[in-house]
């Protein structure tokens, strides 16, 4: 699952005044594109006028200071259109999207980063199928596969928008240096750095799942990147659509293997306390202790660069960084897990349909990569406009067409299942809950 949290205020401030002025010239200018600046800067947003005084709404996870980032990001747009967004994002996302749909008050756009949950809106005929515009340009610029995700019965509901890697694992490259550490290129070798560090006396890994409504999602993020190294992508396929059951050996073993290092009372939880303190350890929060050398390694996705303190250098040279998430055999490949959300609509009103497609094109993906701390796998965004490094290496995976890609596991099934008795059963099995019974429970609420 996503979840964006906050962001380093100096690239507010920064952005904050460079949008003003854009947006102050852009919207007190002669508009009769005479050729002057504010004429230039919304002559790209021509195509999608005669909605000015329109509002929409639109609703989704993104929080705080990068909720902030994202309604500087489409500023010129509603300067230039004098369309009125009225963004909100919430820690309860999920649940409470489901509770404003059923009582009438659904917002006119969502941001949905569970496939499964877009489906099971899509089967109700609550959604509604995408503009042209956008399925053309959505069409254009990611692959096939990755749209299949936002399409229901034949009918494609919306283009991605944010995205991100999860198969990096977070340190902090001066303190390998200064101890000697070796980034692990396998499993074993990441197990043979975990025992290293866990001999000196010291815990080599800091986790934590805990994150409201949602808690939970982290640990099956554990599972499902085991399970594309355990198995093959196609039994990965398998296991998310229920071709296979959910406490199928293959499974098991994947849930073992994670908790290997996950129930592991030599290697967790630094920082923070026992085993079961991953489950009330605040996901934003697990992996700081890595900047008191108090933790070594934190598994976590791309946007994880978001939690760091303001003055952090996230680079191969600086206070953090991550390496990908080590293969257990690297010569069938080395797969990566990856997660994003979906531009949908709950109303088809013309100004929505506006909002809908200018998200989908590679205008809006360059422009919000500008700003920093991004991820897009829209190919037709530029790389270097994305300056973060862990963002550029990310964008550089979801552009690579060679990179078996799968898309985050629990997202993609039923949400009842997938945003659902699957969190709470990962909650249960840190708790001590053995694998058998966690996966036979979950298995049972499958329909």
């Amino acid at each position: 699952m996503a979840v964006f949290p906050r962001r380093r205020q100096a690239i507010v401030i920064a952005t904050v005044v460079g949008l003003a002025l854009s947006a102050a010239a852009c919207g007190d200018g002669d508009d009769s594109g005479s050729g002057n600046e504010s004429s230039a800067e919304c002559s790209a947003f021509e195509k999608y006028s005669g909605n000015d005084g329109k509002k929409v709404t639109i609703y989704a996870s993104i929080r705080d200071t990068e909720a902030d980032l994202l309604e500087q990001s489409w500023k010129p747009f509603t300067d230039c259109t004098g369309i009125e967004i009225d963004y909100e994002g919430s820690g309860e996302f999920e649940a409470q999207l489901q509770v404003r749909v059923d009582g009438g008050n659904a917002p006119d756009i969502a941001f949905i980063p569970q496939p499964g949950l877009l489906a099971t809106f899509a089967n109700a005929g609550k959604l509604k199928a995408a503009p042209a515009d956008t399925k053309a340009s959505a069409e254009a610029n990611y692959p096939a596969d990755w749209l299949k995700y936002s399409t229901v019965g034949g009918t494609f509901y919306g283009a991605p928008l944010g995205s991100n890697v999860k198969s990096f694992v977070w340190y902090s490259p001066k303190t390998f240096q200064e101890k000697g550490y070796a980034i692990p290129k396998t499993w074993d070798e990441l197990i043979a750095l975990s025992d290293k560090i866990a001999g000196t006396g010291e815990k080599p890994w800091c986790a934590g799942i805990e994150s409201g409504d949602a808690t939970g999602w982290p640990a099956t993020d554990w599972l499902e990147d085991i399970m594309l190294r355990d198995q093959s992508p196609e039994v990965y396929d398998q296991w998310v659509t229920h071709q296979i059951p959910f406490n199928d050996p293959k499974v098991a073993a994947a849930l073992d293997r994670a908790g290997t290092i996950l129930k592991n009372d030599k290697y967790v939880n630094a920082g923070f306390g026992p085993v079961k303190s991953i489950s009330t350890t605040a996901f934003q929060e697990a992996g700081l202790p890595i900047l008191e050398n108090k933790c070594y390694l934190h598994r976590q996705a791309s946007f994880y660069a978001n939690q760091w303190p303001q003055g952090t250098k996230v680079a191969e040279d600086g206070d953090v960084f991550a390496f990908y998430f080590p293969a257990v055999d690297p010569s069938k490949g080395e797969p990566v897990l990856a997660a994003g959300e979906f531009t949908v609509a709950f109303a088809d009103r013309p100004e929505v349909q506006a909002v809908q497609n200018y998200l989908a094109t590679p205008e809006y993906a360059n422009a919000r990569a500008k700003l920093g701390n991004w991820v897009s796998g829209n190919r037709g965004a530029d790389i270097n406009n994305f300056t973060n490094p862990i963002d550029k290496l990310s964008v550089q995976i979801l552009q690579d067409q060679s990179k078996v890609l799968r898309f985050d596991g629990s997202d993609l099934m039923p949400s009842a299942v997938g945003a659902g008795t699957l969190w709470k059963a990962m909650v249960d099995w840190i708790n001590g809950k053995d694998t058998a019974s966690t996966l036979s429970g979950v298995e049972s609420s499958w329909k």
